[in-house]
């Protein structure tokens, strides 16, 4: 059981590394974090097609990692 979850752990690990870093960049410099950053917050700028998959993913991704992290931790106490 414990093996199984350090493989699944990695695996889910190396997914996530490859989910963030095939995502676009939000801003374009300074300007974009200033500028960009309020567009975001009240929702004028939407996600579409694959970045809105790719972020949906990246969070499965993550929610996943964390399940697992918990179970590896509460296996070897």
């Amino acid at each position: 059981m414990y093996g199984t979850l350090v493989t699944l752990l990695i695996i889910d690990a190396i997914i996530m590394i490859v989910l963030v870093l095939l995502q676009s960049g939000k801003s374009a410099g300074l300007s974009g974090a200033i500028s960009g950053g309020a567009e975001q917050l009240f929702g004028k700028q939407k996600a579409r097609g694959i970045d809105a998959v790719l972020h949906r993913a990246t969070i499965v991704a993550g929610i996943l990692f964390f399940v697992i992290t918990f179970a590896l931790g509460y296996i070897v106490q």
